[in-house]
């Protein structure tokens, strides 16, 4: 893991981190993870929201192919990993702006 993606990251609950930080990284990771169950199924897809104020707090996500939405109670999570490409990776409001300058047209006088 590198301080700028979650990219290829395959953590453990428990090392380190407790289930419900991880959800909270998946949630903000802008990539496909894959959700490992506790009876050893995977989902891969894109976990977009997560109640965890509900009475039995869950995830939800869409599987690879767009198909879903699918909720994944926490209690049914072993651990997520994160498997898709970060496609914010490296697009950080700072490389942005030197972007969007380098990209403006030279001003220049008739």
């Amino acid at each position: 893991m590198t301080d700028e993606s979650l990219e290829g990251w395959a953590p453990e609950v428990g090392d380190g981190i407790t289930l419900e930080e991880l959800v909270e990284r998946a949630f903000d990771y802008r990539g496909n993870v894959t959700v490992i169950k506790r009876d050893g199924t995977e989902l891969e897809g894109y976990l977009f929201n997560r109640e965890r104020d509900a009475a039995r707090p869950f995830v939800r996500m869409f599987d690879r192919a767009g198909d879903g939405p699918y909720d994944i109670p926490y209690s049914d999570i072993r651990t997520i990993h994160f498997t898709g490409k970060d496609t914010a990776a490296g697009n950080s409001y700072a490389a942005w702006l030197r972007t969007k300058g380098a990209s403006k047209p030279a001003s220049g006088g008739a």
